[in-house]
């Protein structure tokens, strides 16, 4: 018997996929699965691939149906998860995929997300330096934001050691509509995003703040585009150098040497969001740009693995005393 594991929201995509993973973990067992609007239904008939956890009927969504886990992973909407947790015990390990957790500054909350704050808790990106430690020795971790973590492995190393100004980052990411979340939306039908790359949110992204907070960026122009594809995040980082070392491909090389899912892909090859679907993989590259100088990072994740669940996991995996990799794969399933 392994370690009892409960996913709340799990109807969701990223709930889904959390599922997805846990059913093939070698040391987690899921006890119980939660889903507002799916109670009662089977977990195979809101997940037709998800054959290994077929038969777990999806709970409503209540503390008491996930009283018997050692940790909870939160999938619920922006806003939801804070109040959950505060009825859970202190004893029960938590995992937030939300946004309630994830930002320091209330005043930035307030202005991004709107509602009530709660305390931000530990955040979930194990490749910031110390950080490791930190959701090691954590009960509450908030997990990243999907663009959020894309970004910030791309710019962080950067900032950190004074290869581009902090007060001049330009970032243009494309993700998929999983993304946007399962809810039936008019601009998520097959023919409004088929054949369309549209923008939205253009500056007032709510992962502005946390790439801010991670990173150490004190300026961030961000413009998400919506992709005709299911999954994946591509994003483009550009910055304006400060005259130091101008091999910023070698600091990433340093910076994630030893890091099991971050790879620095060799000169010349780009990210494809199709070679990490699937994976808890990010793909980088760093070039100058020849014109004006700007150093520009590419970065490639799948916004359900290294952007939610996948991340999610590799938090559980280090506050459980577990192997960090449990469970999680660093190959794409493209094509």
């Amino acid at each position: 018997m392994g370690t009892r594991v409960a996913v709340v929201g799990a109807s969701g995509y990223a709930g889904g996929e959390l599922l997805r993973l846990l059913g093939a973990h070698p040391h987690l067992d899921v006890v119980a699965a939660t889903g507002q609007q799916s109670a009662g239904q089977r977990i195979g008939e809101v997940h037709p691939g998800l054959r290994s956890l077929a038969d777990l009927t999806l709970a409503e969504t209540s503390p008491e149906a996930v009283a018997d886990a050692e940790l909870v992973f939160l999938a619920l909407p922006h806003g939801a998860s804070g109040s959950f947790a505060e009825v859970l015990p202190p004893a029960t390990k938590v995992v937030d995929l939300g946004a309630d957790h994830r930002l320091v500054d209330p005043a930035a909350y307030e202005q991004y997300y709107g509602g009530g704050y709660h305390q931000a808790w530990t955040y979930g990106l194990p490749e910031l330096p110390g950080q490791r430690a930190r959701i090691a020795s954590s009960h509450r971790v908030a997990n990243t934001g999907c663009y959020a973590v894309a970004t910030i492995l791309a710019l962080a190393p950067l900032i950190a050691a004074g290869l581009v100004e902090a007060d001049d980052v330009v970032v243009v990411a494309t993700s998929g509509t999983s993304g946007a979340g399962r809810s039936a939306k008019v601009n998520l039908l097959g023919s409004e995003v088929m054949g369309d790359v549209t923008p939205y949110k253009v500056g007032t992204h709510q992962h502005v703040p946390e790439i801010l907070q991670a990173t150490g960026a004190t300026s961030l122009s961000f413009t998400p585009l919506l992709a005709p594809m299911p999954r994946g995040i591509l994003s483009v980082v550009t910055a304006r150098p400060t005259g130091g070392r101008s091999d910023v491909r070698a600091a990433l090389v340093e910076a994630y040497a030893d890091e099991p899912f971050v790879h620095v892909l060799p000169d010349g090859q780009q990210p494809h969001t199709g070679a990490t679907a699937g994976s808890n993989s990010a793909q980088l590259q760093a070039v100058v740009d020849a014109s004006s100088g700007r150093i520009i990072v590419t970065s490639a994740i799948d916004n359900l693995g290294k952007g939610a669940a996948g991340q999610a996991l590799q938090n559980a995996n280090l506050m459980l005393g577990l192997p960090e990799t449990a469970g999680l794969s660093v190959d794409g399933i493209a094509p």
